[in-house]
């Protein structure tokens, strides 16, 4: 039987031949649930949900629901016992991907390729990105710096002002280049100038970037 931690590199590595330049960012939370990985390929941000065999559907209607407000795209990962069902759980846009043991290795099949989410909320998506990548995005747009504006006043003078497609590709490129072991001291530099509480050190799991072979 499959876990959860048996499928998660072997499938990363199977994204990044299919995809081709990726990063991925693991265990990211998604409103009031927590997505297993998000890929961020050049203009986009693909939700990954794992079911393992050992898994149930329990909460993967939530799931669901939290995943489409976010994400460009979403996959379902899924062991062998999970196929005969799993289209009776996820949305037609979600990809399916099942994974197999074969003779001491895992191989994994594209059951169905994920088409545009039509519920996303794009300033859901924005809201995954931090204030600072925010001010930069600012910055590389040629926006004032909002110094004492919220978040959300932020998100939507970029939505408002910046082509959407060039924004996206902008996203994609912060977080390519987020910095998990420096952005808590980037992000409490800024609360404190704010006058806010720098936040506790927390623990972020992360796959290093890698790029294709060329």
């Amino acid at each position: 039987m499959l876990h959860d931690k048996d499928i998660r590199e072997p499938l990363f590595d199977f994204l990044e031949r299919t995809y081709g330049k990726t990063r991925i960012l693991e265990e990211k939370r998604t409103g009031r649930a927590r997505a297993d990985a998000v890929m961020v390929l050049e203009s986009s941000l693909i939700g990954i949900e794992i079911k393992s065999d050992a898994d149930t559907y329990s909460r993967l209607a939530a799931q669901v629901a939290n995943y489409d407000q976010y994400y460009d795209a979403n996959f379902v990962v899924i062991g062998l016992s999970h196929l005969r069902h799993i289209a009776e759980h996820v949305p037609d846009h979600w990809g399916i991907i099942t994974v197999e043991a074969d003779a001491g290795k895992l191989d994994f099949y594209m059951e169905r390729h994920p088409s545009p989410n039509p519920a996303q909320d794009p300033r859901m998506k924005m809201s995954l990105i931090w204030r600072p990548e925010l001010n930069h995005l600012l910055e590389l747009n040629s926006l004032p710096a909002y110094r004492q504006k919220s978040k959300a006043f932020v998100i939507d003078k970029l939505l408002e002002r910046v082509d959407q497609d060039m924004l996206w590709k902008q996203v994609s490129d912060e977080l390519f280049e987020r910095d998990y072991t420096t952005i808590r001291d980037t992000i409490n530099a800024y609360r404190v100038a704010h006058g806010q509480k720098p936040r506790r050190k927390r623990r972020y799991r992360r796959r290093k970037t890698k790029i294709p072979r060329t």
